[in-house]
């Protein structure tokens, strides 16, 4: 319900990413960052993290730059939403989240996401919505191996979407794992469960599929 460094090329300065020839700045990222901490000290412990509390300006980041992705998803495939789409979309999310016995802020700031940008969460669903409308035809498959091809047909247009806006994360933060649409650590890191071997994480996609 509730994803990049390239090869060549360079982030200017005070810049957390840049996507296409917009920028995230890295002021912006460090106020949402603040937002994000604020909300959950003041769940007073009714939001269990998904994350370590120290990586959340990459979690914060990977928000920033999905939003980025979908919105060039909506531009390339003629997707136009409204305010009133967006907030339909927001408000069936918050309805999934009551069903988990969660309120929708708590959930949001669980999966790194700070409570005021919810509006833009609101908005990459309606998108979505959207564009698997046009997809399907305003009919949703009922076999799975249909279902299964209106979602590859998406991710497709997800990942040329991300191809097209040539995507450069700040060393700082990390590097853009295509494949989750998630910022990760520079370097990767050896996992060691407990009374074992280190295992290497899952291999991240660096460039785009596509």
């Amino acid at each position: 319900m509730l994803a990049g460094l390239t090869a060549c090329g360079t982030v200017r300065t005070g810049q957390a990413a840049i996507t296409g020839d917009q920028g995230i700045s890295t002021a912006t990222l460090t106020n949402e960052v603040n937002k994000l901490e604020a909300a959950y000290r003041a769940s007073n412990g009714a939001v269990q993290l998904q994350f370590p509390l120290s990586e959340a300006p990459r979690q914060v980041l990977s928000w920033l730059v999905r939003f980025r992705i979908r919105e060039q998803m909506a531009v390339r495939n003629g997707i136009t939403v409204t305010q009133a789409d967006s907030e339909r979309a927001r408000a069936a999310i918050a309805a999934q989240a009551r069903q988990s016995h969660a309120s929708l802020t708590n959930l949001a700031v669980a999966n790194g996401l700070p409570p005021d940008l919810l509006p833009e969460l609101g908005r990459y669903q309606a998108i979505q919505a959207a564009l698997l409308r046009k997809l399907d035809g305003g009919t949703l498959p009922t076999k799975q191996s249909a279902l299964q091809a209106l979602s590859q047909q998406f991710t497709a247009l997800q990942c040329h979407a991300a191809k097209s806006l040539a995507i450069k994360v700040n060393p700082q933060f990390g590097r853009l794992d295509y494949g989750q649409l998630s910022v990760i650590p520079s370097s990767s890191a050896l996992s060691a469960p407990q009374g074992g071997e280190p295992t290497p994480s899952p291999k991240p996609q660096l460039t785009p599929p596509c």
